[in-house]
This record gives structure tokens, sequence and C-alpha cells, in this order.
């Protein structure tokens, strides 16, 4: 029987194959008392498990670096590695066996159960993603106690033309270092958002993915016929032959379009008009760089370096920074650099920045606290020390310095004070840097739309992100399932405010940029352009897609169109005129 379900599209294509199944071990275990002599028993079985996880992740590691694999993947088995050494988990289990003389499983998912709630607390997307990053640790050492295998388990042969689609209440970053060699057509995940790290790995690999399903794996049988639509949300079980036809047309057409994009690697993106627009890509590690200049961007418009600082127990200091930053500008071969500043506070996941700001002390609302130059302001050591670092890797290429989440005006004073101090302390210590470095700033708060005077006045070159200038905006988590659906990159509040921050730029002869999810989006290119947008930033895997749409477009004839749709207030109207560009 033919059935569609529908869940968040998080890597466009189609793909057409057979369901494989995936189990992972029960959460739902049974409590047992133990005799006081038996705890010790119990303690060091527990032990046990834990090393042997820790083992399989440094393995797992090894085949993470291994090439052609995504750098992302092994970002994602050093989470894991850090969570499984987190005393917030593992000793607090401990505690709990002694306590309670109960068993180590028992015990192991109240624990985990304590540490996800945490984690829902947090306003950012990404990191309450890493929830699940919780549960698949605790999921890995439940099955050493319980004795179950940890490799996945192969299905049958399939045809030559068939593809797997993997679906799973979740995948873990083990599950898909174990799939790399075989032939995957799609993900298909009952959890997950867009910063899951399955919709992250499929992205970089540019395998379909739907996530947030819901109920999709009890739905679905292992062989079942499977068509997942990752551009749409949507998966089909047992299709009749009329709809796979159609799907495999288009499928084919999809496939033929890719292959054309790799042609337009070394083309300008020119619009017909004669229009320049530069296309550079957002890069979260070093090596993604190489994902850059795989696909000829014009350079990196958003190197997000919390990540070098999320996944460790330690603070990188400032030589190891240095070392980070400059291995991208050198990779980048002449090609500018963005780089941000810690966009990271009392709700990340670096347990010393967290105990620096704030002890033990809880944010009500992460979002809202202490978080980006807000942190950095208040940290001026840990501010400092990025900064120098930033400013020695610049002698060595063209870096721009980008600011996040400001929205005062004495915010960007202290901030151009602070680079001032670095600056002066690199000049003490006769470190060479680039004493013209440019210095922009993000703009994700609506206030910071609103009142871009100082913003021009201040500072070289903005930056819109649109994910959290969407989010503060309407007010919506999208992360959220009950209010995920009014997240809306075409209300026409929003859209007002990205243009009035390109006209403000244009007006004042400032670049300015867009790095959030819109520039990545090919159905937006045409309205962005048609607002005066020059600079796009976005996931290295869709600047070929992007630039296609810019290379069929005429700057001067969407401006007129686009003037129209800003004028509007009705999104449904909106969202039907942008299609038609």
């Amino acid at each position: 029987m033919t059935f569609s379900l529908h869940g968040l599209a998080v890597s466009g294509g189609i793909a057409i194959g057979r369901a494989h199944l995936i189990s992972h071990a029960t959460l739902e275990v049974a409590q047992y008392q133990l005799r006081e002599r038996d705890v010790a028993g119990e303690l060091e079985r527990l032990d046990r498990a834990i090393a042997t996880v820790g083992e399989e992740l440094d393995a797992l590691r090894v085949e993470a670096c291994a090439p052609g694999t995504p750098a992302e993947l092994s970002a994602f088995v050093d989470i894991h590695s850090m969570l499984l050494a987190d005393p917030a988990l593992t000793d607090a289990v401990r505690d709990l066996i002694r306590e309670r003389r109960c068993n180590a499983e028992w015990a192991m998912v109240q624990q985990m159960q304590q540490v996800v709630a945490q984690f829902d607390e947090f306003e950012d997307a990404y990191l309450r993603e890493r929830k699940h990053d919780v549960v698949q640790v605790v999921e890995r050492v439940l099955k050493v106690l319980q004795n179950k295998p940890r490799k996945l388990a192969r299905r049958k042969p399939v045809a030559a033309d068939d593809e797997l689609i993997v679906v799973a209440n979740d995948l873990s970053p083990a599950d898909t270092i174990q799939f790399k060699n075989l032939k995957i057509g799609g993900f298909v995940t009952d959890y997950g958002g867009a910063t899951s790290h399955t919709a992250i790995v499929a992205r970089s690999l540019a395998i379909p993915a739907v996530v947030g399903m819901q109920h999709a794996r009890p739905l679905i049988q292992d062989d079942d016929l499977l068509i997942v639509d990752g551009t749409r949300g949507v998966l089909l079980v047992d299709p009749d032959i009329r709809i796979l036809e159609e799907y495999r047309l288009r499928k084919s057409a999809l496939e033929l379009e890719r292959s054309k994009l790799k042609r337009l690697k070394t083309a300008r993106a020119t619009t017909l008009d004669g229009v320049e627009i530069q296309l550079y890509a957002n890069i979260e590690l070093p090596q993604d760089a190489e994902q850059a200049r795989d696909v000829g961007a014009d350079g990196v418009g958003l190197f997000r370096t919390e990540f070098l600082f999320m996944n460790r127990d330690e603070l990188p200091d400032e030589d190891e920074q240095f070392e980070a930053y400059r291995s991208v500008v050198k990779g980048l071969a002449g090609k500018p650099v963005t780089i941000r500043t810690l966009d990271i506070g009392a709700d990340k996941e670096a347990r010393a920045l967290r105990a620096r700001s704030s002890g033990d002390r809880v944010s009500p609302n992460p979002a809202l606290g202490l978080r980006a130059i807000r942190f950095c302001l208040a940290e001026p050591q840990v501010f400092l020390a990025q900064l120098r670092a930033i400013l020695r890797a610049s002698h060595y290429g063209t870096i721009r310095l980008l600011i996040p989440m400001l929205a005062h005006a004495h915010e960007i004073e202290q901030t151009l004070a602070m680079i001032e101090t670095a600056k002066a302390q690199l000049r003490e210590a006769r470190q060479k840097f680039d004493e013209r470095i440019q210095v922009g700033g993000m703009i994700e708060i609506p206030a910071a739309a609103l009142a871009l005077g100082p913003f021009l006045r201040r500072l070289d070159f903005l930056s819109i992100g649109t994910n959290d200038l969407i989010q503060y905006t309407l007010a919506i988590d999208r992360a959220d399932g009950a209010v995920a659906h009014l997240y809306d990159p075409l209300h026409p509040a929003v859209l007002r405010l990205i243009s009035l921050t390109i006209q403000a730029g244009e007006r004042a002869g400032l670049p300015v940029a867009v790095c959030g999810e819109m520039a990545g989006d090919p159905r937006l290119a045409r309205m962005l352009v048609g607002m005066g947008l020059r600079q796009f930033s976005m996931h290295p895997a869709q600047v070929l897609e992007v630039k296609q749409q810019i290379m069929m477009a005429d700057a001067a004839q969407l401006a007129l169109r686009v003037a129209r749709i800003a004028r509007m207030d009705e999104p449904e109207k909106i969202r039907e005129a942008v299609e038609k560009l």
C-alpha cells in the first residue's frame, strides 16, 4: 500500500531504493537492586564498558580521517568522546550506583535523562541538537553492558542499480562512518533538525535526507521500496509504477543538472547584465577549507571559530588558534577569509568557558543572555587571546574580522578598543600582522538592522546572519516542532530588515554579505540579487547551484520586480512572487 510521510528537508535531491532499518539499544531498561558486596563489581562493569566505548570511538576517529570521508564526521566523533569523558554524565552514574545500589544500565539512563533535559533548555539550535549525541553515547555504552553488537548489520545484497535508504530513529557518527563504503542513496530519521549531524553529513555528501519524521521507522519494514524527496521533505513508501517512473525521470534530470554544475567551477558568478556577484563558503573547521577550494569559492565568508573551542575540555591557547587560522588562510592561496570571533556563551559545551562565565549557573534563556560578543567583552583575556591569534594569522593572507551579535553602539566601541589593545600587545612583542585589517559586524538582531548608524560609521563591512535574524524577528525557534512551521524566511518583516541593511550599506559604500541559510537557497538567490546583494556565503556544497541561478539572472530587471515584492505584506503572495522570479 502506497503512503507518504512528511518531515524536514535538510539535504536536497531524490533517492530511490530499498529501506535498511537501523536498530538501536533500547533506553527502557529494567532496574534491579544490588547487594552491598556487588556494588564494587557493578562499578567495574561500568568502567569496562566506558573504556570499551572509548576504544571504539578512537578506532572510529581513525576511520573518520580516511580520505574521502567528510571532515564533519571526525568532529562529531570528538563530541562523542568528550561526552563520554564528561563527569556530568559518567561520574553521576557511578554516584547513582553507589547511593541506590542499582544496576549500571538503569543508572546510565536516569542520568542521561537529566543531561538531555539540560540540553532542551538551550536556545541555540545547534547545541540543542547535541542532546541526540548524549543519547547515542549512552546507547553505545548500553550495548556493551548488554553484550549487544555495535557494528551495523548489513542487509542482503541489492541489485546493481539499487540504493540503500537508511531509516533510523536517529543516526550517530559511528553509524554514518560504518556505511561510508556502501551505496547509500538517502537518510530518513525520526529525530533531528537542520543542524543535526545527520543533516550536516548528508549535505556534505550531497545525499538526500529528510529528518524529524516522528513515526517513520515503526511504519517501514526492511526492503520496502522508498522514494526520498530531500527537496520537499517527503518520503513515499511502496510507490506505484506511475509515481516511481515520474520520480525516476526527475532523479535523472537532477543528476544531469548536477554533473553540468561542475563545469561552472571556474566560471565567474556574473549576471546576464554584467553584475559580478561574490560567492563565499561557510566553514567550521580548518579542514573544511578544502571543500571551499573544490567548488571554486571566492574565499571564506564565515569561519565559525567556536568549533575550535566546543569539542574539548580545555581552551585552545593563542598559538593553537593561530595555527588553525593560518592554515585556512594559506590553504585559500590569497583569497579572503572572514573569521568570526567566538559566538559562544554560558550555554556552550566547553566546560572551561562555562566555568569562567557563570560557574554552575544555568542561563534561563541563553539566546538572550551572555553569548557571542557579550561573552567576549565580559572575558577580555579569552577575547584578547583570540584577537591576537587572528591578527597574527593576517600576516599570511587576507583576513577580515567579523564580530557577532552586536546591538549597541558601546559594544562596537568596546570591541574596537579591544582590537587596538591586541594590536598594541603584538607590536610590543614584535609580532607581524595586518595593521589595516578590516572589521565587520553581524546583523542578526532586529535592533541592529533598525539602527545601523554606528555600524556604518565605525565598521568596514556588514554580514547578515539570517538564521538568528529570522528567529529573533519572529520569536520562533525552528527546532521546536510545535512552532517550526511559523519559521518563515519570506515573512515581510524579515525581508524588510534584510533589504534595509543592504540598501543602507550600498548608500554608505559598505559591502554587505548574507551568510545564513538564505544565502545558500537557490530558490532565493534571484530575490537577494534583486535586493542588491552582491556577496553570498554558504555551505560549499551549495555554491555551484547558487552560481547557476545568478548566471541566468538579470540584476536590473530583478531589482524592479523585487521592489514590487517589497511592498507586499501577505506571505503567500510574496512566496508566489518569489517563485515566479
